[in-house]
């Protein structure tokens, strides 16, 4: 056989000639080949990756121009949250002020959504029936919900509401609010729970609220009262953070704190609220929690500059 004669039909036809023992075009041929393969392996990856990222809307309601600096912070809490989040590898945020989106599609693929704002009523997102069916929308599709301070206090028309959608009620006359100190340092076994170390702060907190008989789909996750602070010996009276499994599968993350923004500062509170926001879109919990790197520098560079207000006159 000319040898000539068959490296031109190899280089023609490759695929025929790849048993032919030509050591040389072989291995050529076949570094070529893995190297294609690895290359496409890789497109893959990154197509797959790009293709299904994890997208949280941050909500935050209207902050008060004239007021103590870093009281019922939203906005710059959300900028907190917004840098946490996206530590996570695949985490896209998106982030609205003011309460409510112009448009209301960017709920459409979310995966989570997080509201962080005045209570009690004042909730843009509560504001009329055609925006409840919008939150209500997202809700029956799966998407996870995220109630932060205020934000659990739903106006007694809706308690109905807040049941289905959070799994318990905050009830004005019967719940409880206020500022006092509180230690947090024993914490259930669950995934929002993972990495969260102990902290200790005074904060305003809403407590005392009306949970289903049993429990059912809740699992408390913080305490706090002003006779047992952080304790869980406060039992069901004092929590103050709750993950509700919905029984159609989809998550809610709750917590009554954060009224001050320096709360931000403390660890154990940064992992168990970007653990809890990630839980409720259905992301999976590293062992050691979600990253949530942050120091006393950026949360102060991130609070909202603010009017102090005048000083009441001594009488």
């Amino acid at each position: 056989m000319d040898i000539g004669f068959a490296r031109k039909c190899q280089r023609a036809h490759p695929r025929a000639y790849w048993g032919e023992p030509f050591p040389i075009a072989s291995s050529t041929l076949m570094s070529h080949f893995f190297r294609f393969l690895a290359a496409l392996g890789l497109m893959l990856g990154l197509f797959s990756e790009a293709a299904d990222p994890i997208k949280i809307v941050l909500v935050a309601g209207t902050v008060k121009e004239v007021d103590k600096p870093g009281h019922h912070d939203y906005t710059g809490g959300c900028e907190v949250m917004k840098h946490l989040l996206e530590q996570t590898k695949g985490v896209s945020v998106s982030y609205i002020k003011e309460g409510w989106p112009q448009g209301e599609t960017v709920f459409d693929d979310a995966n989570a959504i997080v509201f962080y704002t005045d209570g009690g009523g004042k909730q843009a997102y509560l504001a009329s029936p055609e925006r409840i069916t919008v939150i209500q929308k997202q809700i029956d599709r799966g998407v996870g919900l995220v109630s932060i301070h205020q934000a659990v206090e739903f106006p007694p028309q809706l308690a109905k509401q807040a049941g289905e959608w959070m799994g318990a009620v905050y009830n004005k006359v019967l719940s409880g609010r206020g500022h006092w100190d509180s230690k947090h340092e024993t914490f259930p076994e669950h995934p929002v729970t993972r990495g969260v170390t102990p902290w200790a702060l005074n904060d305003g907190w809403l407590n005392r609220f009306k949970f289903d008989t049993g429990m059912a789909g809740v699992t408390p996750a913080v305490w706090s009262g002003k006779e047992h602070l952080g304790s869980p010996k406060g039992g069901t009276k004092d929590v103050v953070s709750w993950t509700f499994d919905h029984a159609d599968g989809g998550h809610s993350f709750n917590f009554s704190g954060l009224d001050a923004h320096f709360a931000w500062e403390f660890e154990g509170a940064r992992k168990l609220m970007t653990n809890g926001i990630l839980w409720a879109a259905k992301a999976d919990i590293p062992e050691s929690g979600a990253p949530c790197a942050a120091d006393k520098a950026l949360v102060d560079s991130l609070e909202t500059p603010r009017t102090a207000p005048p000083k009441k006159a001594k009488k």
